[in-house]
């Protein structure tokens, strides 16, 4: 299926006191493992939208085949860097792949079946029966749609009126916000001991 995708690498981590981007996990940056899974999945462009310690995280990703789209609002929340993600891809009609760098756990065949779907429709992860999110695979109708979202408000409100098509993925549930997770992240080997 033909598809973009787009990789939320602009969280200043706040709550866990160092960038959750440059975790390594089997001695490569979290934002690298990420953005080469959503590389296997043969995108026509995957748009990395960076912001809080921008030169650090694009230094990650040096010699990858990825467009940086730096978002300088990226404080106000996930809102702003979902629209500069839409102003890179304005015009083009395929679906879009998003994915972000907290979850530990993500894996290649989650990927793969947020796009083997034919629907035009949105489909969503959920964690579990009331909880639900990224990644996700949008229309490109609804990342258009983005320029209506405010602050840390993804596209849930957008899509009432239209229910999104759920994958289930508990094991997504786990990231790392915290240090708390992070130090369960590092005692179940999904990340490496900080140095």
């Amino acid at each position: 299926m033909s598809h973009n995708a787009v990789l939320l690498a602009a969280g200043g981590s706040r709550r866990l006191g160092q960038p959750k981007q440059l975790l390594m996990r089997q001695g490569i940056p979290l934002v690298r493992h990420v953005a080469d899974l959503m590389l296997q999945t043969q995108p026509d462009r995957l748009i990395i939208v960076t912001g809080g310690n921008a030169e650090a995280v694009e230094a990650a990703l040096i010699g990858l085949p990825v467009e940086i789209c730096r978002n300088p609002d990226w404080k106000t929340g996930l809102a702003s860097s979902l629209q500069s993600a839409a102003k890179s891809l304005k015009g083009s009609p395929d679906a879009v792949l998003i994915a972000g760098t907290d979850q530990p756990r993500l894996t290649l065949m989650h990927l793969m079946q947020l796009l083997k779907h034919s629907v035009e429709r949105n489909i969503v992860s959920q964690y579990r029966p009331d909880a639900q999110g990224i990644p996700v695979r949008l229309t490109a109708e609804t990342l258009a749609k983005a320029s209506e979202l405010q602050g840390d408000k993804g596209f849930r409100d957008l899509w009432k009126d239209n229910p999104p098509l759920k994958i289930q993925a508990p094991e997504l549930l786990e990231d790392l916000d915290t240090p708390e997770q992070l130090a369960d992240a590092v005692r179940a080997g999904w990340i490496d001991q900080p140095t």
